[in-house]
């Protein structure tokens, strides 16, 4: 997937989108950030367990951008089979999109969006299912402009009245 690193303008720079994995140090370090705004915003981290293994090809990738050299947002996906609560065989399950506040406001969550998606049509994925959650309203409207909308609940989260839980699907070759 040669797609999968690269530079991006954005507001104010240029980014660099590398596949780092999910056990890079780096990602490691982004993914601990978010679980410490998770616990400001809801008093807890994400219960979800998450594997290195979940991201590696050809069953999922993780991403980190870098601005100025630095890591500033991350995210990642993992394949899915179909199972209870509406996941279908050619699902990919998109985690910890996250973007450091310093950062924010930039084009870096749509960014990094846009590269996670081409890579899971790629892979030969048919829709992106997410789980967020009420505290979060600018992924949820990041979201919702990206094109996606309510899906049925899934995950460990989906009895609890803060989870939302929303999907795209992609038609065809140009689903971004």
């Amino acid at each position: 997937m040669e797609s999968t690193t690269g530079t991006t303008t954005v507001q104010n720079g240029t980014i660099e989108i590398r596949v780092t994995g999910y056990g890079h140090p780096d990602a490691q370090r982004l993914s601990a950030q978010v679980q410490e705004e998770y616990v400001q915003r809801y008093g807890d981290g994400d219960l979800t367990v998450l594997h290195p293994d979940d991201f590696e090809s050809p069953a999922g990738l993780f991403l980190t951008a870098y601005l100025d050299g630095e890591p500033v947002a991350c995210g990642g996906w993992r394949a899915k089979t179909a199972g209870p609560n509406g996941i279908r065989d050619g699902d990919a399950e998109l985690k910890r999109m996250f973007v450091v506040p310093a950062a924010r406001g930039r084009g870096l969550a749509r960014a990094l969006l846009r590269r996670l998606e081409t890579t899971a049509v790629e892979a030969g994925r048919t829709r992106f299912i997410l789980e967020t959650g009420t505290e979060q309203p600018e992924a949820i409207a990041l979201y919702a402009s990206e094109g996606y909308g309510p899906v049925e609940k899934f995950g460990i989260y989906r009895e609890h009245p803060q989870s939302i839980c929303l999907g795209k699907e992609f038609t065809g070759a140009a689903a971004v």
